[in-house]
């Protein structure tokens, strides 16, 4: 058993959404020895270098920082094992060799966007909402070999609306998880959390057989085909694919040779007599594509070139050529 605050932790993470994850511990009073993001990245129009949303938290709190090229050089290896941590924690940061993840004696935790064994891979979230899942978690486990397959220390869930997109589920799961990371260290600092492995159809084990999932769900990393809407498909799988990706990278489509991207819809289902793929619009207030059993409504869009707006002031400004 160790004291909570006199725990010394390395944060290991890049974007905001590991941000929250630090300040919670941060605010809890935990001993952060150190930070661990990306190198600072040329970008934007004057290409001036950016530094990660995680750097630019921990240059305000000043803690001190590192940020590795590549994890396995010998000279980032020394100042890592120099700053004596007890645990590391892992936070949408990239793939660590083992020399990294194995070398605190508490080892690494890692938080993860899923109620994991499910959607194990690089985007849990969007998936979950592509797939229509109606409620989805965060998961703290150990890190080891195989990517998301460590032992679980805590859960929580939370549902999913039936609009909600992968931007909305994605900030409500920042703050979520960052509590969760809270209390994940506090219970191997005082010894009361017991690893649970994962187990091949479910995880922690369900009460009843009747409740274990049959198959696991993968998260797979998001191309743009990936992003391309088919609208032969149903409503309700093209309403979810498009909040799933809604607001990055955006589910698209083409209107008159243009690329159309769609982040917010409204289902309408029923018959259409119309050619899935095809649009109906007033050109003041709706414009909806047919799908195989209704049409979706888009509510807000951006087309190539354009800034994203509602679809009531897209309609005011453009012209549809032969309608």
């Amino acid at each position: 058993m160790k004291d909570f605050k006199s725990l010394r932790i390395v944060f290991m993470g890049t974007p905001e959404f590991a941000v929250a994850s630090l300040d919670a511990l941060v605010q809890a009073g935990c001993h952060i020895v150190g930070v661990i993001t990306a190198p600072d990245k040329a970008a934007g129009r004057g290409m001036q270098l950016q530094q990660s949303a995680v750097k630019k938290y921990a240059v305000e709190k000043g803690l001190h920082i590192l940020q590795p090229d590549k994890l396995k050089n010998p000279g980032f290896l020394e100042q890592l094992r120099s700053l004596q941590a007890d645990l590391q924690i892992v936070v949408a940061f990239r793939m660590l060799p083992e020399a990294v993840w194995n070398m605190p004696p508490m080892g690494s935790v890692n938080l993860h966007g899923s109620l994991l064994p499910q959607y194990r891979g690089a985007a849990p979230i969007n998936w979950a909402v592509i797939n229509g899942e109606k409620e989805t978690g965060v998961t703290t486990f150990k890190l080891k070999h195989e990517i998301d397959t460590g032992d679980i220390l805590l859960q929580e869930r939370f549902p999913i609306g039936d609009d909600e997109t992968a931007g909305e589920v994605h900030d409500k799961m920042k703050a979520i998880g960052a509590q969760l990371l809270v209390r994940t260290v506090q219970g191997l600092a005082d010894g009361s959390l017991k690893e649970m492995p994962q187990l091949s159809t479910g995880s922690p084990q369900p009460a009843s057989p009747a409740d274990r999932p049959e198959t696991l769900k993968h998260a797979p990393k998001i191309f743009t085909e990936t992003c391309r809407i088919d609208f032969s498909k149903t409503v309700n799988e093209v309403h979810n694919l498009i909040r799933g990706l809604s607001p990055f990278p955006g589910a698209f489509t083409s209107l008159d040779s243009k690329t159309l991207k769609i982040f917010r819809t409204e289902k309408q289902q029923g018959t259409t007599g119309s050619a899935s793929g095809s649009f109906e619009t007033d050109k003041k207030q709706f414009l909806k594509f047919a799908c195989a059993d209704g049409y979706v409504l888009v509510k807000e869009l951006q087309l190539e070139g354009k800034k994203r707006m509602a679809v009531e002031d897209f309609l005011r400004g453009y012209h549809f050529p032969g309608i």
